[in-house]
């Protein structure tokens, strides 16, 4: 099964819910887990996830394969922006944001674009 989310909404949760009870199940985390994630829980070792309003056994085996991922690192992101056109502003609204703080410093040193981190909940006008 694929999940959208790190496991934080739709139908993957239906089926975590059906198979995380059973030990002889496993569950394949792979990719880089958020904190604040069910897949970061259970990489993390959590015993039950809550869902749908109530907590579900962990029983299933899981397993962590963090390495394996379509998103882009640091170095890719700089070197495609490196021939895309400066825009007035570059905002990065995805990731952790520590790592959203390092990357906007990197974009500003080395590209010299206006980087921004918003803050959760923080509205900016694009135009």
């Amino acid at each position: 099964m694929s999940s959208a989310g790190m496991a934080t909404g739709g139908r993957v949760l239906h089926h975590l819910r059906r198979v995380l009870p059973d030990p002889r199940n496993a569950v394949v985390i792979v990719g880089f887990a958020a904190a604040g994630t069910r897949a970061r829980d259970l990489v993390d070792g959590a015993r039950a996830l809550k869902m749908f309003g109530e907590y579900v056994p962990v029983r299933a085996e899981i397993a962590d394969v963090p390495y394996f991922s379509a998103h882009a690192d640091a170095d890719q992101i700089v070197d495609w922006l490196r021939h895309a056109p400066a825009p007035r502003t570059t905002y990065l609204v995805h990731g952790e944001e520590s790592a959203s703080e390092t990357l906007r410093d990197r974009i500003d040193r080395e590209l010299g674009w206006t980087a921004v981190v918003p803050k959760p909940g923080e509205a900016v006008l694009v135009r």
